[in-house]
Protein backbone atom coordinates (compact mmCIF):
# COMPACT_ATOMS: atom_id res chain seq x y z
CA UNK A 1 0.00 0.00 0.00
CA UNK A 2 1.26 3.45 -0.92
CA UNK A 3 2.01 5.82 1.97
CA UNK A 4 0.28 9.18 2.18
CA UNK A 5 3.57 11.00 1.63
CA UNK A 6 4.40 8.99 -1.46
CA UNK A 7 0.90 9.42 -2.89
CA UNK A 8 0.85 13.20 -2.36
CA UNK A 9 4.37 13.59 -3.72
CA UNK A 10 3.44 11.58 -6.82
CA UNK A 11 0.26 13.60 -7.36
CA UNK A 12 2.21 16.87 -6.98
CA UNK A 13 4.64 15.74 -9.68
CA UNK A 14 1.76 14.70 -11.96
CA UNK A 15 0.07 18.08 -11.53
CA UNK A 16 3.33 19.94 -12.23
CA UNK A 17 3.61 18.02 -15.51
CA UNK A 18 -0.02 18.74 -16.31
CA UNK A 19 0.61 22.44 -15.71
CA UNK A 20 3.53 22.37 -18.13
CA UNK A 21 1.38 20.68 -20.79
CA UNK A 22 -1.74 22.80 -20.27
CA UNK A 23 -3.05 24.64 -23.31
CA UNK A 24 -4.51 27.65 -21.49
CA UNK A 25 -3.29 29.96 -18.76
CA UNK A 26 -6.32 29.07 -16.61
CA UNK A 27 -5.51 25.37 -16.84
CA UNK A 28 -1.84 26.04 -16.04
CA UNK A 29 -2.83 28.03 -12.96
CA UNK A 30 -5.26 25.36 -11.79
CA UNK A 31 -2.75 22.52 -12.16
CA UNK A 32 -0.04 24.61 -10.48
CA UNK A 33 -2.41 25.28 -7.58
CA UNK A 34 -3.18 21.58 -7.23
CA UNK A 35 0.53 20.75 -7.39
CA UNK A 36 1.21 23.21 -4.58
CA UNK A 37 -1.57 21.75 -2.44
CA UNK A 38 -0.38 18.18 -2.97
CA UNK A 39 3.23 19.21 -2.18
CA UNK A 40 2.05 20.79 1.08
CA UNK A 41 0.14 17.63 1.98
CA UNK A 42 3.22 15.52 1.20
CA UNK A 43 5.34 17.69 3.49
CA UNK A 44 2.75 17.44 6.27
CA UNK A 45 2.55 13.66 5.88
CA UNK A 46 6.35 13.44 6.07
CA UNK A 47 6.42 15.54 9.24
CA UNK A 48 3.62 13.45 10.74
CA UNK A 49 5.50 10.23 10.00
CA UNK A 50 8.71 11.64 11.45
CA UNK A 51 7.00 12.74 14.68
CA UNK A 52 5.32 9.34 15.06
CA UNK A 53 8.65 7.52 14.83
Amino acid sequence: MESNHRYYARRAAEERLAAQRAMTAAAREWHAKLASQFAARAAAACEEAASAA
